[in-house]
């Protein structure tokens, strides 16, 4: 079997855990402060707040910003469904936007259109690791007053012009869900930002609503990122920029292997102002089930992300009576879209194994 995700353990990680594990301090302790300011400087901010999970970071990120009852947030249909649950939680509404076909980010021409006068601020995902388009985006925010939440969930170490995602809006969320480029060994989540109000806010949501013990000022939550896992990351991010690479290398050679099957297989596209860091290696083929379901037969795992737009879930549309053909391109990417195996510790073989095995099916698809 060709697994789609495999965690890598290593010594230094179990050392790390027993470290923890003999302090006897599991909450809000050395580790996650450590982590904090190592991943802050990593992206390039003043702050990193650790939680247990990106949808709490894009929720309290949102709450910390103010966004609430009657407010507007432009996004996506095209992620996970914490990206646009994170906004209905705090009171407000996701307007989407659909998406570019090449890069599957959001599409920039789009945005102006979608803006209101209730409109608070745009939530950008940079999806799969590959950056959105930055600039029109800020430049967007900055006329018409909008905040810039930056989804960055898929996204460590990726790049817009140089310069690391996480870094350019008003905050940002990360996830450490193991399979991302950075994953710890259960649930894990950070936001990061160069506001000093925002990062307080968070840190008091995370925390019961308290700055001192037993002082409780605002209605918070207890959504802390523990001794445990941040000291897990805390190993992982030392490593990052070499897995990071391995990704790179790997998706190269996928992408190598592929050429000649152009025809039929639409390989990752890479700007040449991104830096993609291929949390996800994401084909598209108009025979996508049958070559999943053919994959399988064969010992390949796949994944889709994601089979149903968030528009086209059925609480969305019960709720916004959203239907089929609303957002077209998105709509269109779902049907297609397909995970190939993709993790550093991926070998050569197998990735030519996967390629062959799609050989073999366009072969017979089309005999």
């Amino acid at each position: 079997m060709i697994h789609l995700f495999k965690p890598i353990v290593l010594e230094e990680h179990k050392m790390a855990i027993e470290k923890v594990l003999s302090s006897g301090r599991f909450i809000l302790g050395e580790e996650v402060a450590s982590f904090e300011k190592e991943f802050a400087n990593y992206i390039g901010v003043k702050y990193g707040i650790g939680l247990n999970s990106g949808t709490s970071a894009l929720i309290f990120s949102l709450k910390a910003c103010d966004i609430g009852e009657g407010d507007e947030v432009i996004t996506v249909p095209n992620s996970f469904v914490a990206t646009s649950n994170a906004i209905l939680s705090v009171g407000a509404k996701p307007v989407f936007v659909d998406i570019d076909e090449e890069t599957y980010q959001i599409d920039t021409s789009l945005i102006e259109k979608s803006i209101t006068k209730n409109t608070r601020a745009i939530l950008p995902v940079h999806l799969y690791g590959h950056p959105c388009d930055m600039d029109p985006i800020l430049e967007i925010a900055e006329k018409y007053g909008l905040l810039v939440v930056e989804d960055a969930c898929q996204a460590h170490g990726t790049k817009y012009k140089g310069k690391r995602v996480g870094s350019f809006g008003d905050v940002a969320c990360f996830s450490f869900y193991p399979s991302k480029n950075l994953g710890c060994f259960g649930d894990g989540g950070m936001v990061v930002t160069n506001s000093d109000e925002i990062a307080e806010k968070v840190r008091m949501l995370r925390d019961y609503g308290q700055k001192v013990k037993y002082r409780h000022e605002v209605l918070g939550f207890n959504d802390r990122l523990d001794e445990l896992q941040a000291a897990v990351l805390m190993v992982s991010l030392r490593h990052l920029e070499e897995w990071i690479q391995k990704r790179r290398e790997n998706a190269k050679y996928y992408n190598k292997l592929f050429e000649e099957l152009n025809k039929d297989i639409i390989t990752p596209s890479e700007k040449e102002w991104a830096f993609h860091t291929y949390y996800l290696y994401v084909i598209r083929t108009k025979m996508r089930d049958k070559l999943r379901k053919f994959l399988s037969k064969k010992g390949v795992e796949t994944g889709i992300h994601y089979p149903t737009p968030i528009h086209l879930q059925p609480f969305y549309v019960n709720q916004f009576n959203f239907k089929v053909g609303d957002f077209p391109v998105t709509e269109r990417c779902a049907r297609e879209i397909l995970s190939l195996p993709m993790y550093p510790n991926l070998a050569k073989d197998e990735i030519e194994s996967v390629v062959e095995t799609i050989k073999e099916f366009l072969k017979n698809a089309k005999e």
